[in-house]
C-alpha cells in the first residue's frame, strides 16, 4: 500500500515538473530573473504568477489556456501597417495615422458633387460603419490587442512563436522605414468636409496604447526575435510620441478635457513618462489627477456626471474607470496611492466603483440611459477595486459576469474596456 502511494506521489511530482518545463526553463531560473518594468501591470506580481505556474498551480491553468487561445488566433494575422489605407491622411503623408469620428453621419445621400454626403451630423453612441473602412482605426486596435496577448502568452508559456509574432507586428507598425507610423495623431477622428483631425482623436491611442507599452516591457525580458535595436527604436518612438502629446495643440486640448478623454490622456502621459524614464512627469501627472480629475469628475455619491449624460452611460462610466484604475496602477510605481485619495466632498475611486456593483453583479438594473447594456463591462474595474482593498468589490467578484474569451485577471491584473466600441 505504501509502495503504491509512493508511486502515485512520484507520478504527481513528475507531472508537475513536466508542466514547469513547458511553462518555463526552470522555476529556479524564473526566481533569479528580474521582474519586467511594466508601466500599468505590476511586474513583480506577474513574476510571482509565472512562478506559481512553474510549480503547477491548477487555479491558473484555465486562464493560461484562454490566453494561449487568444494568442494562437493572432499567429496567422497581420502584420498591419499605417501605409496601406486607400487614401492618405490630409497632407498626403501615408505614414500619418488617419481615423474618422465614429458618431458622425452623412446628412444626405452622396452624389457626384457631394461624394461624402456632407454636412455630417452627430448621433451620440451610434457608430457609423463608414469609420471602419478606409482608415487605420481597426488595424491599430489589432496591433494593440495582438501585441498584448502575444507578449503575455510568451511571458507565461515561453513559446517562441508568440514573441516572434509580437516583434513582427511592432516592427511593421512602429519601426520599419517603409511601413512605420509617424508619432503623432494630427489626423485622428477627422470629420469629412469639416475637420482634418481633432484633439478628441487622441482617445484612439490613449484608451489602449498602454497595452503596447507593457507588451514592449515584457518582450524586453529576453524575448526571442526582439533585439536591442528594436527596444531602442520603440523607446525613441515613445519619447517622440510623448513629446507630441505634451507639446502639441491637440495634446494640450485633450489634456484640458473634463471627461473620460482627460482621464485617459493623463493615464497615457503617465505611462509613457514612466516607460521612457521620466518618473518625475509620471508622478506629477498622477498627483495632479486627484484634484484635476477625481474632484471634478466624480460626484460625492460616486457617479460620474459627465459619463451619465451619454446615451451609453454604463459603457462610459466603466470606460472612465478603466483609465482611473490604470492611472492608479502607474501611481503605485511612483509612490502615489490614488485609491486612498478622498476629495473635498468624499469623492474616491472606491465610491465610483461601488456604485456599479448592483448592476455589475446582476442584483439590480442600471438606472441610467444605456443603448446596449453589457454586465461584464465592469468586471475588470471591480477586480481592480477588490485588489486595492475594497471589501464591497471583493464580495462582488464571485458574482461578476465572465467576459467573452474568459477571465484573464489572474494573468494580466490591469483593467481593459471589455465591451469596447472602439471610439
Amino acid at each position: 500500500m505504501r509502495a503504491r502511494s509512493r508511486m502515485r506521489l512520484g507520478a504527481l511530482v513528475t507531472a508537475a515538473a513536466a508542466l514547469a518545463a513547458v511553462l518555463l526553463p526552470t522555476a529556479g531560473a524564473a526566481a533569479r530573473e528580474s521582474a519586467p518594468r511594466t508601466a500599468v501591470l505590476d511586474g513583480k506580481r506577474l513574476q510571482q504568477t509565472r512562478l506559481r505556474l512553474a510549480h503547477g498551480d491548477p487555479a491558473l491553468r484555465a486562464a493560461v489556456r484562454d490566453l494561449s487561445a487568444r494568442a494562437d488566433g493572432w499567429l496567422d494575422q497581420g502584420p498591419w501597417t499605417v501605409v496601406d489605407k486607400p487614401k492618405p491622411a490630409p497632407g498626403g503623408d501615408v505614414h500619418d495615422y488617419l481615423s474618422q469620428a465614429p458618431y458622425w453621419w452623412p446628412s444626405t445621400a452622396p452624389t457626384a458633387d457631394n461624394p461624402w454626403g456632407c454636412p455630417y451630423v452627430q448621433k451620440d453612441g451610434q457608430r457609423n460603419p463608414e469609420v471602419d473602412t478606409g482608415t487605420d482605426r481597426q488595424d491599430v486596435e489589432k496591433v494593440f490587442d495582438s501585441t498584448y496577448d502575444l507578449a503575455l502568452a510568451w511571458y507565461y508559456t515561453g513559446k517562441k512563436e508568440y514573441a516572434v509574432k509580437a516583434g513582427q507586428v511592432l516592427r511593421t507598425w512602429f519601426l520599419d522605414a517603409d511601413t512605420k507610423m509617424n508619432p503623432n495623431l494630427d489626423h485622428a477622428q477627422f470629420i469629412p468636409c469639416k475637420y482634418d483631425g481633432r484633439a478628441i482623436g487622441i482617445i484612439d491611442f490613449s484608451q489602449s496604447y498602454t497595452s503596447v507599452v507593457d507588451a514592449v516591457a515584457l518582450l524586453a525580458d529576453g524575448a526571442p526575435g526582439w533585439s536591442r535595436s528594436d527596444r531602442a527604436g520603440m523607446g525613441e518612438w515613445n519619447e517622440d510620441f510623448l513629446d507630441w502629446l505634451v507639446n502639441s495643440d491637440f495634446g494640450k486640448q485633450e489634456g484640458a478635457a473634463d471627461n473620460n478623454h482627460g482621464t485617459f490622456y493623463d493615464m497615457q502621459v503617465a505611462a509613457l513618462a514612466y516607460a521612457t524614464g521620466d518618473t518625475g512627469l509620471a508622478r506629477r501627472t498622477v498627483l495632479d489627477a486627484r484634484a484635476k480629475r477625481i474632484d471634478s469628475q466624480i460626484a460625492a455619491d460616486g457617479t460620474q456626471p459627465q459619463e451619465l449624460a451619454r446615451t451609453r452611460s454604463w459603457h462610459y462610466s466603466t470606460f472612465d474607470l478603466v483609465a482611473y484604475t490604470r492611472l492608479a496602477a502607474i501611481g503605485r510605481h511612483v509612490g502615489v496611492d490614488l485609491w486612498a485619495y478622498r476629495g473635498p466632498d468624499g469623492q474616491s475611486l472606491f465610491k465610483a466603483v461601488d456604485i456599479l456593483l448592483p448592476a455589475a453583479t446582476g442584483a439590480a438594473a442600471w438606472p441610467y440611459p444605456e443603448l446596449e447594456f453589457k454586465r461584464f463591462a465592469a468586471s475588470d474595474v471591480v477586480h481592480a477595486a477588490a485588489d486595492a482593498g475594497d471589501a464591497a468589490a471583493r464580495a462582488a467578484v464571485p458574482h461578476l459576469e465572465t467576459p467573452p474569451g474568459g477571465d484573464l485577471w489572474a494573468l494580466r491584473p490591469a483593467a481593459e474596456q471589455l465591451d469596447s466600441i472602439a471610439g
